[in-house]
């Protein structure tokens, strides 16, 4: 099959933008993942290899969310430049419709979907399950030890250590106080000294802290018979205090991680959820059993009054107050108690049937999420490129000016409608699916309609005045750039055509 020269060019002209915009916009997304790891990085020690290998899977992580933003704008700017050099109205004169131009990008972009889907499916458990056994690993080494001056440092555990200032120069730590808790509170040993100087261990295990003219005490409580409490006490001039602090870094097991929604393809998550279904259904039909018919109903539990169903001669008739009435005040106190303790008892029973119940179905949720978005992100692929291809013939420009104000007012949008459905779906509010397909069902009918308009040439003239782009470094120039952004999302959110320019304004619109 001969490729025509035509769809050389056009799939030529977008491959650079597309691949250009994905590996900035995965740079953005992985911005903003390290500022929310950011703590669980600094300070560690961390080699660079190890803060490398985090960086590598982290990124891998985040395209999802990089490549439908890549697609919109890359699609926003190839056709934007094809309507600026008027080339895509060289190639509808020439009696090329739309639809044909596209063919090429929705091939593309079709592949790009179902290896989206696959890269989902395959790929990304396994790269969760690195990325998250990193992280935890991460969070389980100790920090580097930098002891402050003139308040207690706790970053060693059960200790805590005082020192009033240093000699940055000799590497030591002068008027220092220790507060050793390893055998308790109640039998903290307290040293002090004139100076010292705290070292690693040459296997990173342990610290080493050289002490110099001081003195030690230490409560010996565990000795104690009877009378006052023994204690020992130390004078110095030079002594060494082994610490455990194991400062390497060390990899957790990949299992700890290998049960999470995250780390599950599609075959693993119908697997999961068919057990956890099951699970929650048992759940259900036993407390259901126990509340009805062996709490309320059932004739064998504690009763002091000796009251049954069958020894009521007229059941409909039956006044409990009546029947208090003729008993005396020990039963009656006795019959309220019972009453008080049971009902204490069946509501802490129902508190944790219900944790437990709703702990199965916040997970069953998890996993039914996780497998919808395999398929939400190859179809928000789509979705985007039937917005971007459309939008850039509508408004012609090119570039990354105005492509990228659309491009993120866009995938703002998507990002807060998906984020709020996500929510709603995890917490229960909504069915998983219509959570999870919010977004999708939101903006697909707006690729629809723009691929309509920019399709049968009666497109949503948008006008403003071309000088906005150069001008938007300015005050002047950004304050006109955001008025004409304003009156292009008000005109596609009315859906109807403004009024046609005039010749003046033809190369402005």
């Amino acid at each position: 099959m001969r490729i025509k020269r035509l769809y050389l060019f056009l799939i030529k002209s977008y491959l650079g933008a597309f691949f250009a915009t994905f590996f900035v916009c995965l740079f953005i997304v992985l911005m903003q993942f390290l500022w929310k790891y950011v703590d669980e990085m600094v300070g560690k020690g961390l080699d660079f290899l190890v803060l490398m290998e985090f960086l590598y899977y982290a990124a891998l992580s985040l395209i999802p969310m990089a490549l439908p933003l890549a697609i919109l704008l890359s699609s926003l700017m190839t056709f934007g430049d094809l309507g600026e050099r008027l080339e895509l109205l060289a190639m509808k004169a020439a009696g090329i419709s739309l639809f044909k131009i596209m063919r090429p990008f929705i091939l593309f972009v079709l592949l790009v979907c179902v290896g989206a889907f696959f890269f989902s499916n395959n790929a990304m458990p396994v790269i969760q399950t690195k990325l998250w056994t990193m992280l935890l690993s991460m969070r389980h080494k100790s920090p580097e030890v930098d002891i402050p001056t003139g308040e207690f440092y706790q970053g060693i555990d059960n200790y805590n250590i005082y020192v009033r200032e240093k000699d940055n120069n000799r590497k030591l730590l002068k008027d220092m106080m220790i507060y050793n808790f390893t055998d308790g509170f109640e039998n903290a040993e307290v040293t002090s000294a004139d100076s010292g100087r705290l070292k690693m261990s040459e296997d990173k295990k342990n610290f080493i802290l050289e002490l110099y003219s001081g003195e030690s005490f230490k409560n010996l409580r565990q000795q104690q018979r009877q009378g006052n409490i023994p204690y020992s006490r130390e004078s110095f001039k030079y002594k060494e205090i082994l610490i455990e602090f194991d400062s390497n870094f060390n990899m957790l097991d990949a299992s700890i991680v290998s049960n999470r929604y995250l780390a599950k393809d599609m075959k693993a998550l119908a697997y999961t959820l068919d057990s956890l279904r099951i699970i929650s259904d048992s759940l259900k039909k036993k407390n259901t059993e126990e509340f009805l018919n062996k709490r309320y109903f059932a004739k064998d539990l504690y009763n002091p009054l000796k009251i049954s169903r069958d020894s009521l001669e007229s059941y409909a008739a039956y006044s409990i107050d009546t029947f208090l009435n003729n008993k005396s005040v020990h039963q009656k106190q006795e019959a309220i108690t019972s009453a008080i303790i049971a009902a204490s008892r069946n509501r802490a029973d129902v508190s944790f049937y219900d944790a437990e119940k709703e702990s199965t179905d916040r997970s069953f949720r998890r996993h039914d999420i996780e497998r919808h978005r395999k398929f939400t992100l190859s179809f928000a692929c789509l979705v985007f490129f039937f917005i971007g291809a459309p939008l850039g013939a509508i408004i012609r420009k090119g570039g990354l000016g105005f492509p990228v104000v659309i491009s993120v007012f866009l995938f703002i949008t998507y990002y807060v409608i998906d984020n709020t459905g996500y929510k709603m779906a995890r917490d229960g509010v909504w069915p998983v699916w219509e959570g999870i397909w919010l977004s999708s069902a939101v903006l697909f009918p707006l690729g629809v309609f723009l691929t309509y308009k920019a399709a049968t040439d009666s497109m949503v003239t948008i006008r403003f005045n071309i000088h906005w782009m150069s001008g938007m470094s300015t005050v002047s120039g950004m304050g006109k750039g955001w008025r004409a952004l304003l009156e292009i999302l008000l005109q596609l959110l009315k859906l109807k055509e403004p009024d046609p320019p005039t010749s003046d304004e033809n190369d402005d619109s």
